[in-house]
């Protein structure tokens, strides 16, 4: 099939949904589909080559389209959204269609389904409820004003009612959707993935050196994900030390984590700052237990499917994750995770405690997680998407 993805993003783009959309597109690309991914150029000078930065061989199915924009935030997105719609008319363009963006989903959908190529979206959220829930996880995020959580509910049932194929990257969050829109045909749930490295061994670190055992994070330092219980944890676990894998020099988010993490455990907690994707998987080698320590929210309750859960649990090592019901739909407690209570510091080191004084356990989570990842990989994501987008296309490859 020929799938058009929209993503009205600078590509590359060190963030997790850039790394997704990459790797999902690669991996139906490696299905026999001919994907066209449109996003927007890289602001790096030079421009970084997205092959060489997420570390995957050249496809030939897979093409990537640049649309070029002028330099406001405004006038970028007017001429993204101008140029997907126009890249969609006529059935000639694409089989179908897919894209996380609310906007461009919306507005294809209004086009009568003659014009266009069947639309397939993909939801992280109810927008209404995640516009509501920015300001108490972001640090510097805006409030949503009533006018626009109206326009976005308003979009949001447009797009459930009128897509061809719906994806949430939760049950939850489908459950969520159906109890307020209704059922719905050609729905799929379907989490994020990850790569399937070879390993040497699981569980505990057999090469430990003299500093101690390791607890190690990858991903952003916003305060909803975290990072700031992991290093209050760590203030409580004498002789264990951190390694933060992430964070952006110069955001306020990695100032505030450093800070604290020199207030609480001095010389104990080691920062990567950003690195690319293709790194992060030795470096959460380097741990010997890794925390996914994500705060109590709506958005962690329901709608979360980090990246970092399924690359934890490719890594061969045991995992002490936030006791959430979006992450117990991958994780069993003290079957390939020990779950602790969210947004508790005492919990979390009490969790790692454990895991650290108990080998026998810290190899069967490690083993069960690395078993059951296998469901999880980007190849197993890209044969669900393209289940369902051949039911609602009624193509294959």
């Amino acid at each position: 099939m020929r799938i058009r993805y929209f993503a009205d993003i600078r590509f590359p783009l060190e963030r997790a949904n850039g790394v997704q959309t990459m790797e999902t597109c690669h991996a139906l690309a490696r299905r026999g589909h001919e994907v066209c991914l449109v996003v927007r150029p890289d602001s790096a000078m030079p421009a970084r080559d997205p092959w060489a930065y997420y570390g995957l061989p050249r496809v030939p199915a897979l093409t990537i389209e640049y649309v070029s924009a002028p330099a406001s935030p405004s006038g970028r997105r007017a001429a993204y959204v101008a140029h997907s719609v126009w890249r969609s008319l006529g059935r000639a363009r694409a089989d179908a269609i897919l894209t996380r963006d609310l906007t461009i989903a919306g507005l294809l959908l209004r086009l009568p389904a003659s014009a266009r190529p069947p639309v397939v979206y993909e939801s992280h959220g109810f927008a209404p409820a995640v516009g509501e829930a920015l300001p108490a996880m972001l640090s510097n995020a805006a409030g949503l004003s009533a006018a626009k959580g109206r326009r976005l509910e308003a979009r949001e049932r447009l797009v459930w009612t009128r897509a061809g194929g719906y994806i949430t990257i939760t049950a939850a969050l489908a459950r969520e959707l159906e109890g307020r829109f209704g059922p719905r045909p050609g729905l799929a749930v379907v989490p994020d993935g990850a790569r399937l490295p070879e390993l040497d061994g699981v569980g505990l670190r057999r090469d430990r050196g003299p500093g101690g055992p390791v607890v190690g994070y990858a991903g952003h330092l916003y305060p909803w994900k975290g990072a700031d219980v992991l290093v209050a944890a760590i203030e409580r676990l004498p002789g264990v030390r951190a390694l933060i894998v992430g964070g952006l020099e110069g955001e306020t988010d990695l100032d505030r984590v450093r800070a604290l993490a020199d207030r609480a455990a001095p010389g104990r907690v080691t920062f990567t700052g950003q690195v690319d994707p293709p790194r992060v998987a030795a470096l959460l080698r380097q741990a010997d237990v890794l925390a996914l320590p994500n705060t109590p929210g709506r958005v962690s309750a329901a709608y979360t499917s980090p990246l970092k859960l399924f690359e934890y649990m490719a890594s061969g090592r045991p995992i002490v994750a936030s006791d959430l019901p979006a992450l117990r739909e991958i994780l069993r407690p003290d079957g390939n995770a020990v779950l602790v209570e969210a947004g508790s510091a005492e919990a979390l080191a009490a969790g790692v405690a454990r895991v650290l004084g108990d080998g026998a356990l810290a190899s069967r989570l490690a083993a069960e997680a690395r078993e059951d990842v296998r469901e999880w990989t980007w190849d197993r994501r890209a044969e669900r998407i393209e289940a369902l987008v051949e039911s609602v296309t009624g193509r294959r490859a």
